[in-house]
């Protein structure tokens, strides 16, 4: 079993840092709010008093932060992580950022020695809980072979996207894509519903056509359909329309940035913005289906 420190037990870190204390690891934990820390303490984690505290004498390090800001301070700079390192600790940060962050940390990180990859997680909290996370990995194999052999406690899916800020370019062509397919199932469903058609029975017609896909297999948004998806629970979270509006905005910095014309991407990200504007940032992201709906 391997010294992990694990830095952020929000809605994602907690679940997964309280997988990595299941599988047997001797995990340190370090969070700005006391109840997390105090709750990953009852599943058998040490709490140390700051991050520095937390990475002394760890096999990895794993942080799961809010943004790319918050990334950089926290291993960047003669105070960041980076500077007290032992050069044999993997670094593995979770966060979903920008990538030009995430290279800027990567190439930091190999500067000095240290194992480093952005491995971005997809699946939301459910996911998180039952250890079925995927992981997109960017960074040097060898980090990557290293890396394998902890994210396993948390994620069935383990990704090898290419180097250090490709785990962060691969979550953003996801997340567009979910976006976009969600939309379009939302706008499916409502259209069929509008004209008569039962919507349990639309989705079992489109499941079985060319239609299908993730959003309506897995997590279907027209309420009632599909007990245990977000949308039978007042929409709530799941994966916040928050969320899905700060990685539309990472997604859209990345094709920008290639030179992309990614109209779908474009157009996702001002729907769901506008969502998030109208008070709903808090609620699932599959509630996009309520824009549909209003008169």
């Amino acid at each position: 079993m391997a010294k992990v420190a694990f830095i952020g037990l929000g809605n994602m870190g907690g679940p997964m840092a309280k997988n990595l204390a299941a599988a047997g690891h001797e995990l340190t934990v370090f969070d700005l709010v006391p109840a997390a820390c105090a709750e990953l303490a009852e599943a058998g984690a040490a709490v140390a008093e700051s991050a520095a505290a937390a990475v002394v004498d760890r096999d990895y390090v794993i942080s799961m932060l809010p943004a790319g800001k918050h990334v950089a301070a926290t291993y960047l700079g003669a105070d960041g992580l980076l500077a007290r390192l032992d050069k044999a600790t993997t670094v593995l940060d979770c966060s979903t950022i920008d990538a030009a962050t995430a290279r800027e940390v990567g190439e930091a990180a190999a500067a000095a020695g240290i194992g480093f990859m952005d491995a971005p997680v997809s699946g939301g909290v459910a996911a998180a809980a039952a250890g079925t996370l995927a992981f997109m990995c960017g960074g040097s194999a060898d980090t990557f072979a290293r890396a394998k052999l902890i994210l396993a406690a948390m994620g069935k899916n383990i990704f090898h996207a290419g180097p250090a800020g490709a785990g962060q370019v691969a979550k953003g062509c996801n997340n567009m894509l979910l976006a976009i397919h969600m939309i379009g199932t939302c706008e499916a469903l409502e259209m069929g519903a509008r004209n008569g058609l039962d919507p349990a029975v639309l989705s079992e017609i489109m499941l079985a056509s060319s239609g299908r896909n993730w959003s309506l297999e897995v997590y279907n948004p027209y309420p009632g359909v599909m007990a245990n998806a977000p949308a039978s629970n007042d929409y709530k979270p799941g994966f916040m329309v928050d969320l899905m509006a700060k990685d539309l905005g990472l997604a859209l910095e990345i094709a920008e940035q290639a030179g992309v014309d990614n109209r779908m991407g474009q157009l996702a990200g001002a729907l769901y913005r506008a969502h998030q504007e109208a008070g709903n940032g808090r609620r699932d992201f599959s509630s996009i289906l309520e824009r549909l709906r209003e008169p």
